[in-house]
């Protein structure tokens, strides 16, 4: 873990699994860059490897009792502009929290970008890059990742 900021774990987090691809050949990055960044993760939530967690300028929280698989990767900013002069700055306005509900699963390979919501209890399906607000209780994926279908209890 690194950064000026926080990183808060509740109880029975799990980070990392074996045996799971790159539990031996790669690694967990959490990052709270700056004193304004927080990263949150819920009681009873399991990681598998190769996740990357940045949190620049304001906050990732991941609820309680989510699976999470290899290679995901959740930012909460841009870290630089898109003109060439502002590729070298990072300006906290452009930073946006992430929320991801109680119970979310996500597969392997999945990317969530700034400002994404993901409701209690959804799956988010393997490869997919979530840009946009995700309701509860569903199955999203695709690039951008859209509601597939309603889990049914």
């Amino acid at each position: 873990m690194l950064g000026a900021g926080t990183v808060e774990f509740e109880r029975n987090v799990r980070l990392g699994y074996f045996p799971s691809p790159f539990f031996l050949s790669g690694y967990i990055h959490i990052e709270s860059r700056n004193k304004t960044a927080r990263i949150a993760i819920g009681e009873g939530t399991h990681i598998n490897n190769n996740f990357v967690a940045i949190a620049e300028h304001s906050i990732i929280k991941i609820g309680k009792r989510c699976a999470i698989g290899t290679n995901v990767e959740i930012l909460d900013s841009d870290f630089h502009g898109i003109k060439v002069c502002d590729r070298n700055t990072s300006n906290p306005e452009n930073a946006k929290p992430v929320v991801i509900g109680d119970d979310v699963f996500i597969g392997s390979n999945v990317k969530i970008m700034k400002g994404v919501a993901i409701g209690n209890g959804s799956v988010i399906a393997n490869g997919s890059t979530v840009i946009g607000t995700i309701p509860p209780g569903v199955v999203a994926g695709g690039n951008p990742a859209r509601v597939l279908k309603v889990i049914q209890e």
